[in-house]
Formats: C-alpha cells, sequence, structure tokens
C-alpha cells in the first residue's frame, strides 16, 4: 500500500512552512504511540499538553527504546513488540530494575548483519532517559495504574548545574576572523572557494543573523522573505510554543540580507512552490535544512578558531556569542534575556559571568616588572 502523503490546509497566522513541520512532528508522535501500549493512554495526553513538541517526540523514543530493553533486554515481559507488554508487567517492575536500565544506557551495543554498533551516552542524555521514565510511571500512579510511585527509589544521575557549564563562544577578534573569510573567502581551501563564490552572500547573511539576535538554529531555518518588512525595519519569527516575536533590524542585518536577495537568491520563478518564499536556499534551489546550516556555521568558525571543520562551533555557540558580546558591550541581562528569548534570567546570567578575557583585562595594568625596570 503506498505511503500517504501529508497535506496541510493552513487556517492559522502561521506560515506554510512552520505549520508543515509542527503537523509533522505531531503524526511522527502519533506513529509512536500507536507502537506503544494501549495503557500508556493518559501518559500520551499528558505528553501532548504538557511539553513541548520536540520534547514530546524525544520523550517517545525514549518510552520505545525503554520498551525494547523489556523486550530484548530482560525477563520482565514475555512481548515481542512493544505494543503487546501489559499493564501487568509494568506492575511487577521495581526501581531496581529502572536502575539497571539507566545503567545499561550509559553504554550499550547494537549488532546488525554487519556491523556491532556501541552507543555511549553522557549524563545529560541519561537524565533525559530517566526523566521520560520518571513522567511515564508517575502518570500511571496517578491514574491509579499503578498502586505504587516506584520513581521515589530511582538512583540519582548527577547533570552539572548550569552554572558549571564552559560556556563556548567566539571572542570578538575571532568574529572578525570569522566575517572576513565569509567576505573575502580568507583561509577557505580551494574546493570551499568554488562553492563559497556561489553563496558568500548567503553564508553572511547567515552569520550576521545568528550574531545579531542569537536565534535558535530552528529560528533561522524557518525564516521567509515574507517574515520581513524592510520599510518598517523589523521581521518575525516563531519562538518555543509557537509563540510570535518581532525583531527590529539593524543597518548590518539590512545591508547583507538585501545583498543576498538583489544579487544572490535565485529568481522565485526558478523556485517550486513549496520553496519561493523560503529565505536561505540551497544551491538546488531549497530551503536549508538545519544539518546543512550547522555544517555552515563549522566551517567558517572553524577558521576563525584555526581548527578542523569538525571542531568548528555549532549555531548554538554564535547564540552565546551574541549573548556574551552583548552583556560585555554592557547591555542589561533583562534586555538581552528578552531579545534571547530566555524563560529565565538566570540563564543570561549565566553569559554575564563569562566575559571574554577578564583574567587578561585584570592583569594588563599590574605589570610590576615591566614597571620595576622602567624606572
Amino acid at each position: 500500500m503506498a505511503e500517504k502523503e501529508l497535506r496541510i490546509h493552513n487556517k492559522s497566522d502561521k506560515p506554510d512552512n512552520i505549520a508543515e513541520k509542527e503537523a509533522k512532528i505531531f503524526q511522527e508522535c502519533e506513529e509512536l504511540e500507536n507502537e506503544l501500549p494501549r495503557f500508556l493512554r493518559s501518559f500520551f495526553l499528558y505528553l501532548k499538553g504538557n511539553v513541548l513538541p520536540m520534547s514530546r517526540l524525544a520523550y517517545l523514543h525514549d518510552i520505545r527504546f525503554f520498551c525494547n530493553y523489556l523486550i530484548h533486554e530482560t525477563d520482565l515481559t514475555e512481548a515481542e513488540i512493544p505494543r503487546q507488554i501489559t499493564l501487568e508487567e509494568f506492575r511487577c517492575i521495581k526501581a531496581a530494575d529502572i536502575n539497571i536500565y539507566l545503567d545499561y544506557c550509559r553504554k550499550y551495543k547494537v549488532e546488525t548483519e554487519k556491523n556491532i554498533y556501541v552507543y555511549e551516552n553522557n549524563n545529560k542524555t541519561l537524565a533525559r532517559k530517566k526523566s521520560s521514565v520518571s513522567v511515564m510511571f508517575k502518570q500511571l500512579y496517578r491514574e491509579q495504574l499503578l498502586t505504587e510511585n516506584i520513581t521515589d527509589g530511582f538512583d540519582p544521575i548527577r547533570v552539572p548545574k548550569a552554572g558549571e557549564r564552559e560556556i563556548k563562544a567566539l571572542q570578538d577578534d575571532e568574529v572578525m576572523i570569522m566575517l572576513d573569510a565569509v567576505t573575502n573567502g580568507t583561509g577557505l581551501t580551494e574546493h570551499q572557494r568554488a562553492y563559497w563564490q556561489k553563496t558568500k552572500k548567503r553564508d553572511k547573511a547567515v552569520l550576521i543573523l545568528f550574531l545579531t539576535y542569537g536565534l535558535r538554529l530552528s529560528e533561522l531555518q524557518q525564516l521567509n522573505i515574507s517574515s520581513f518588512n524592510f520599510s518598517r525595519g523589523e521581521f518575525k519569527i516563531y519562538r518555543k510554543r509557537g509563540k510570535e516575536s518581532i525583531m527590529p533590524l539593524n543597518e548590518s542585518a539590512t545591508a547583507v540580507l538585501e545583498d543576498y536577495l538583489l544579487h544572490e537568491r535565485p529568481a522565485e520563478d526558478t523556485l517550486t512552490p513549496e520553496n519561493r518564499d523560503a529565505l536561505f536556499l540551497s544551491l538546488q534551489g531549497r530551503r536549508l535544512t538545519d544539518r546543512q546550516i550547522r555544517e555552515l556555521v563549522k566551517k567558517y568558525t572553524s577558521i576563525a578558531l584555526h581548527t578542523t571543520q569538525t571542531a568548528g562551533y555549532s549555531p548554538h555557540k554564535l547564540r552565546a556569542t551574541a549573548a556574551t558580546s552583548l552583556i560585555g558591550r554592557g547591555n542589561s541581562i533583562y534586555d538581552v534575556a528578552a531579545l534571547l528569548d530566555h524563560e529565565q534570567v538566570t540563564t543570561t546570567q549565566l553569559y554575564a559571568r563569562h566575559k571574554q578575557n577578564v583574567k587578561r583585562d585584570l592583569v594588563k595594568d599590574m605589570e610590576w616588572e615591566k614597571e620595576r625596570t622602567e624606572k
């Protein structure tokens, strides 16, 4: 039977590309739910109403993984597929079983006919997997499908607090090296320069938007030409939970965008209908994917950092660069939090603590030996 095509009838104010992406996530969530036991319906409803679509999708993937673990790695179920697992079997699961599962998740292997793949997860991923099963078991307990809340016995997984994280961001001089690379081709290989000649205006506009507004990758990837109102000097983005946000255009952003639109972006009549409104296009005339944008950013940041392209920075680190640069210029952390859409100002405070070259600035005027020899 041929796979049915997903068609969107968008009656909302959202652009079609954003409505279509949300619909695809919704469809994928429903497909995962159909693979899982039916007694989890209350858990599915909880996720649908309380977490972001991408978080909901991640939780469902985690639960499917957990169910497959029960089937293939334990004797806790006689099921052959996740959907066949019974509520009675879930009632026999103890906190100790979950702790063994979480230890398994640290490092496990998957064998295929040709290869053996070893997967290793960090504490952040383990914490999410623990959260997924915790929420599921708590919801089953609230619905009185389980007689006890076994989550109290789950072993803790220590994830570094936000303040303990090393915040990686470009310094101002590295930003200038990166912008010189995208403007003049400095530091690019001969192979890279061949592509750069065709995409340099697009690439520069991408980097400037990341650096100026601290956009999330999804926010930039979803931008359309219709998102921009140049006469009013503003553009619209869609944040988490579908929030709309109007961003003001400054002179630099306006200049690079107009240069790209006027002198490099393909004419609309050469594009397919679904790509005509997309702002950033590939050489094939299709909307840039998340992966293509990541590779673009890694390429130019690696030049600024004098490292390999694989060690270049991600778009999220350009978001961190925007935050640290804004705060370093004396802007209020509350204003920066509003620009970056931080739900908690404590997130923005992390960047306030991370002032580039702070140690160097502190000792700059403490040249004791230099002063001694000059006397």
